[in-house]
């Protein structure tokens, strides 16, 4: 047993910290980010944040088709099955970038629609016009960086990725720093700054990574490939991947329609949202490293074909993020009315925001366990199908009506709407205890693919 546990916080650390790091820095920046155009006004931190939203939708399916990749990968890794990952990744790699096209095409073409279904100011629609212009030409180069982190992480090769985030997040703040308010003699360009800070460092990001790849001989897609891809793997992927692209889909049309809410309710209300939100993705992605070891160690444990230690996994991986979310709440609950009072907005915002932090200090840990719960365990184990009709129904039969009654029927102020929401989150807690408990949770993917 004691080798077993030496086992387990080996690979755990090896693998979540340097996860913990790229999110976290990612998280940071994006807060960092948020502060610096909190300095311009109240609508140029609306307008960014709403722009973001339509941005976050092809960030979730990317993430979908590259975390279903890294579920294939991982049990294929285990199994010690190279040439399998190479012709996973192409099919991922095909349909990313048919995704990356389509999401440009509509963010250069009709970005004033896009904002205008999140909000009816004028101003606000106008700031976030150019910023969505400019953020879409990094679509396919986010895409492509993406699928070579995830898979990279679900074969152990962490630290490359670490580096190079870490290289292109800090480019990116640099970059903002300078175009955003004008420094070093750029430029003042505001909200139009910080899409071409963020369009270079993509790029850098997604460049780099490659090449890095390709020298080192770590796992990618070659030529070769696209060629020997079976009908067999493709079939299998599809039925893998398809309801996690389903479950991200319903997820974020369910998180953006929240945000309609909120902005239907008035401006004061979408900056209250867009100031936590930073803080939410801070916290939710510090513990995404956690969970992503989870699914790589989970993955790896059941392509090896040792189920019960994977069992054992889930279960340390559960206990473990329940309680550090518990300190973060802690931290959260101390220091919210600090971080709110950075931003130069009105005494309304500021209260507004406050009490939401409060109540996310409050819930945090079930957020995180359920964070474990789908994206470490469910997934990790294969269990893709369960994990898309937990989100779909919670969030689609809980969440989305109670924002709806809370919002436009009750009209109770935005923090008691953000709190109704939150009772999605534990209802979807009860499914995922449940469908932990009950072990059938577990899918070997590479026997199913050699049938």
């Amino acid at each position: 047993m004691k080798s077993r546990n030496d086992t387990f916080y080996k690979t755990l650390l090896s693998l979540g910290i340097p996860v913990t790091i790229q999110n976290t820095i990612t998280s940071s920046l994006n807060l960092v980010d948020m502060l610096m155009i909190g300095q311009l006004g109240t609508n140029e931190v609306a307008a960014v944040g709403l722009a973001n939203r339509f941005y976050f939708v092809f960030i979730l399916i990317t993430f979908a088709l590259s975390s279903g990749t890294a579920i294939f990968t991982a049990q294929f890794w285990g199994k010690k099955d190279i040439q399998n990952i190479g012709k996973v990744m192409g099919i991922a790699l095909i349909l990313s970038m048919i995704v990356s096209f389509v999401f440009t095409i509509v963010s250069v073409s009709i970005p004033g629609f896009i904002m205008g279904v999140f909000t009816e100011d004028s101003h606000v629609i106008a700031e976030g016009i150019p910023y969505l212009r400019i953020v879409g030409l990094t679509h396919v180069m986010m895409a492509l960086a993406m699928l070579y982190i995830f898979v990279l992480r679900s074969t152990g090769h962490v630290m490359i990725p670490t580096f190079i985030i870490i290289g292109a997040l800090s480019l990116n703040t640099f970059l903002n720093y300078c175009l955003i308010l004008g420094h070093f003699g750029f430029p003042a360009m505001g909200v139009k700054g910080a899409a071409i800070a963020t369009l270079i460092s993509r790029f850098f990001e997604a460049g780099l990574i490659v090449l890095i790849s390709h020298l080192k001989n770590y796992p990618v897609v070659r030529l070769q490939d696209l060629r020997q891809i079976p009908g067999s793997l493709i079939r299998q992927f599809i039925k893998t991947v398809l309801p996690v692209i389903g479950n991200e889909f319903f997820w974020v049309a369910g998180v953006t329609a929240y945000a309609v809410v909120y902005g239907r309710m008035g401006t004061s209300e979408i900056a209250a949202v867009n100031i936590i939100q930073p803080v939410e993705q801070f916290c939710t992605s510090f513990f995404f490293g956690l969970a992503s070891a989870a699914s790589v160690m989970i993955g790896n444990k059941i392509g090896a074909g040792h189920g019960d230690i994977a069992i054992s996994y889930a279960r340390r991986f559960s206990i473990i993020g329940v309680v550090g979310a518990i300190g973060a709440g802690v931290v959260i609950f101390i220091s919210g009315p600090a971080i709110v009072s950075i931003y130069q907005v009105s005494e309304t915002v500021r209260s507004y925001a406050v009490n939401m932090l409060m109540i996310l200090s409050v819930l945090l840990w079930i957020r995180i366990f359920n964070l474990i719960a789908v994206v470490g365990v469910l997934r990790g184990g294969g269990d893709t199908k369960f994990s898309f009709y937990m989100e779909m129904i919670n969030i689609w039969v809980v969440g989305v009506p109670l924002a709806l009654l809370g919002g436009f029927v009750w009209k109770i102020p935005v923090y008691w709407v953000y709190a109704l929401v939150q009772i999605e989150e534990l209802s979807k807690m009860v499914f995922g205890i449940y469908r932990i408990v009950s072990q059938k949770w577990i899918h070997s993917l590479v026997d199913l693919t050699e049938r």
